[in-house]
Formats: C-alpha cells, structure tokens, sequence
C-alpha cells in the first residue's frame, strides 16, 4: 500500500527548544524587498479569489509570484526554481484555482487540479492555506496521503474532490485501487519540490503517476536544485516549459539565513547540543538528526530531563505527528540544528530553508561537525552554500556526561532507546553517500557511544555486504520541540528523581 511505503521512507526530524548565539562575530544578514510592485489585483483574477487573499491580508506578490502566475493563467507548463519560504505555493495555487472557477469544474467533474509534496507535513500545509485562500470558491479541496484512513479518503474522492493535494505513495494508491476517483478531467498538475520527492524514494511511483494522469494537461514544476533525475522527470512531464527563477545565482540559499557550522568531538556532541538548548529554552528549534530512532531517543532524554520537546519521524502515528506539527508551526523558526549532517549535501538546503521565511524571516542554522567530516563543507560550497565557523569554548559547555551515563544506565527504558539510536546511526554512517567523508571504520566508537549515554560502546553487528550492495532509501529525520510538559508514561519519573543535570 502506498501509505506503508511512504511510513517506511520518510523519518522526520524537527525538534523545538532553542538555543544561543554561537558568535558574537558574525554579521547579520543583509535585508532584502520580499514583495513586488505588483498586486494580486493586477493580475485579472476572479472575486471570489481576490477576496480570499484579501482577508488574509495578500496584497503585493512576492517575485516567484509575480514571475510564475501569470505564464500559468496563460496555459503555459513552468519549471519554477525558487527558495523555500518565498511564496511559491501561491505561485501555483493561484493560478491553479483560478483555471478551475473560470471553467466552472464542479465536484461531479472529479479532480481538476493535483498538488504532489513529498511529505506528510508539506501536504497539510499546502492544504490548510488552499483552504483559506479559496474560502469562497464552489470547488472542493482535499488530501490524501500516508497514516490517514484510506477508506474515509476513498469516499472522499468517489465524491469529487476538485483540488487535491497528496504525497506520491497515497495518491497511486488510489489512482490504481479507487474505482470511484475521477482524474481523467485533470486539468492542472503540480509537483512541489520535486528534488527532495526523487531523494526519499519515490521516482518509481512519480513516473507510474505521470504515466497514468492524462497527457493533455498543464504542468508546473518546482524545485530548489535541478539534478540529474529532476531534469528526466521535467522532459517526462512538462511541455516547452517556460523556466522561472526566483533566487540568487550566486547563493543557494536566502539572504536573511545566518548560517555556520561548529566544530565539536564525538563525546561533546551531546553536551553541546544540552548546553545549546538550555541557554535559549525561549526559542524555537528544529533539530535534525538522522534516524528515527535518533529522534525517538533524543525526544524522550530531553523531555525527561526538563527540555520539553516534541517529535516527527516516519513511523510515528499520523494523529500525534500531525499535532506535534500543527502546534510547531504556527510561529517562527528560530534555528535550525543539524545535529547529524544530512545524507545528501542537497538536503541542507530543505532544513535551512524551514527558517528565515517570510517577509520579515529571519533565521539561524548551525550544523554539528566532527573533525573527520570537514570535507563535507566542500560539497555545500559547491552548491553555493555560504557557511561561516561558530566557535564554542569548551568551558562554557556543560559537563553533563556523567549524569547522562548515570541516567541512561538506570533507566530501561532510555537505556533501549539509546541503544536502539546508537545502532541506527551506525547504520546511517554506514549506508551514507559519501563514503570518503562519512567512513563508519574511521569512527571512534567510544568517543561516538559517550554521546549516547554509554561508558562502553554496546555490541552492533553491522551487515556491511548487505549494505554496500543495496543502499537504504535516506531518512528524513525531524524532531519537533517545545515548551510543553511531556505526555509519555515510559519515562514518568519515580519520586525524589532527580531529572534535571546540574549545571
């Protein structure tokens, strides 16, 4: 089934509890005009549509908007390129629902627009500002994606769903199985960051999808760096394309991100990621690790000792990470901290880009490197990523290893997570893409398992045939944080625990 797939495929990581300055140095990005001259008004777009926008006080278009809509009011397929977190969901819903009114496609008329995400999360946000923006239109929106009930999505499809937003694996599902979902009218067909979609897995049901969904339709296509397999699925879907740029040639990534990276041993990692979130528990952060279990186990140590944290990963029940998600999201993102350098050097750019969004955003990101994996600023620098050096005395990070050991040795329950999370970051090391920087025989075990919790490094049988044979789909991995008590029974603690480390 189409939501198992996407389960097993996508980890998340996203953890919220913020954190301090790293340097006192570093300058302060450079502002930048978000919006146009032009308005939504200019553009010939239907009432009903200018008065959805209105109330959500969208007046002046961002320049991905001003560049994509109109090519797209006018028929025209659009390869769009473009910074996340500048606009470019109204740059294709816009047009996308003003296509849909002008020729009057009703529910009976099945689905006449599709908006594909590559995650869960992604979905639901497309969804929530479909829904405002098109408040006063006849059509119907919907979603379908995985760890939702398939059989409530089902009914809601053979009813008529007019703008549909879905996650690759789901939305097969259903165009194979669903006999009552009407696609064959589809007039309009999105792909939203179609690089990170080819990334985590799902170029085998993108091309069954593409080869389903009717040839005579328009398309549009973002993404925020154009690969190998990015451009196959541009010559497969699009027709004649118009291209549209909306960010910096010489930047990857936007102006008003400040962003470093800091220099840390194996066994301080954890210490200073405890140091870094103690200092700004005001704030909010995602944290990005890389595993699932990774995730499980950090969210679980940080809520146990006082850091209140919420969790996003793969396997996770859909009803509890879409809460963790919702109540994430509402404000801004303060920092991003990439705990585990991502799998592939492109995914940097997606975890940055979940801060400095916006007209006013503004954001940080720091990334964790151990000294070993330096050669992996090269491969940012070659996709235009612009990092600076954060430095952190090592007095002024807090000494917590022995309480962590103590806490991880007693407790059963943190103590199978850790271990369960050591294992699986042996595992990422080892299937990781750069096997000259990320060389899981150069690790010093030790070292690794102190920031674990471990004196001793646990015993791990790695399966490296099987994993030099066939590579695992990448994972993914948000944990979400925040300042909230935390609901899990498992680690409640007993009376007279003392949970808290000692500064």
């Amino acid at each position: 089934m189409g939501g198992a797939k996407e389960k097993s495929r996508e980890a998340a990581a996203t953890e919220d509890a913020e954190a301090a300055s790293p340097s006192e140095s570093t300058q302060a990005p450079r502002k930048h005009d978000y919006f146009t001259d032009v308005l939504f008004s200019d553009l010939e777009l239907s009432e009903p549509l200018l008065k959805g926008l209105n109330e959500l006080s969208f007046e002046r278009t961002t320049e991905i908007q001003a560049k994509c809509i109109p090519h797209l009011l006018q028929g025209k397929d659009v390869l769009g390129k473009a910074h996340t977190g500048s606009g470019k969901t109204l740059a294709f819903l816009v047009p996308l629902a003003e296509l849909l009114f002008q020729v009057k496609f009703l529910p009976r008329n099945g689905t006449g627009g599709l908006i594909i995400s590559p995650t869960r999360e992604l979905s639901e946000q497309i969804f929530s500002v479909a829904k405002d923006v098109c408040k006063y239109l006849p059509q119907t929106i919907g979603i379908v994606m995985g760890g939702t009930n398939r059989k409530n999505e089902a009914e809601r499809l053979t009813r008529g769903v007019n703008i549909l937003i879905a996650t690759p694996g789901r939305l097969l599902d259903h165009m194979q199985n669903t006999n009552g979902f009407l696609y064959k009218n589809l007039l309009v067909f999105v792909i939203d960051e179609a690089d990170r979609i080819l990334e985590i897995g799902f170029e085998e049901e993108m091309n069954q999808i593409i080869k389903l969904l009717p040839k005579k339709r328009q398309t549009c296509l973002f993404s925020a760096t154009h690969t190998s397999k990015v451009e196959d699925m541009v010559r497969l879907s699009l027709t004649n394309p118009v291209f549209v740029q909306a960010c910096s040639k010489d930047v990857a990534t936007v102006a008003t991100l400040e962003q470093g990276y800091v220099v840390c041993e194996a066994e301080n990692r954890f210490m200073l990621l405890f140091s870094f979130l103690k200092r700004h528990l005001d704030k909010k952060i995602m944290v990005f690790f890389s595993s699932g279990n990774s995730v499980k186990f950090h969210d679980a140590l940080l809520n146990y000792i006082d850091i209140p944290a919420k969790s996003i990963y793969g396997k996770k029940q859909q009803n509890k990470r879409s809460g963790a998600y919702f109540s994430f999201c509402g404000a801004k993102v303060d920092w991003i901290v990439q705990y585990d350098p991502p799998a592939d050097p492109r995914d940097y750019i997606h975890r940055v880009g979940r801060t400095a969004r916006g007209a006013d955003g503004e954001g940080k990101a720091i990334m964790f490197l151990m000294p070993e994996e330096l050669g992996f600023l090269h491969y940012l620098k070659e996709l235009k990523v612009p990092l600076s050096k954060y430095e952190f005395e090592l007095s002024k990070i807090a000494n917590v290893q022995v309480q962590l050991e103590k806490l991880v040795e007693k407790n059963f329950y943190l103590n199978r997570a850790s271990r369960e999370a050591y294992r699986a970051y042996l595992h990422a090391y080892l299937s990781h893409s750069l096997k000259d920087i990320f060389n899981v025989h150069s690790l010093d075990l030790v070292r690794v398992a102190r920031s674990f919790g471990f004196s001793n490094p646990p015993k791990v049988e790695l399966n490296i045939k099987h994993a030099d044979r066939k590579k695992r789909p990448r994972e993914h991995t948000e944990t979400e944080m925040r300042r909230e008590q935390p609901s899990t029974k498992l680690l409640s603690k007993k009376k007279g625990d003392k949970r808290q480390f000692s500064r």
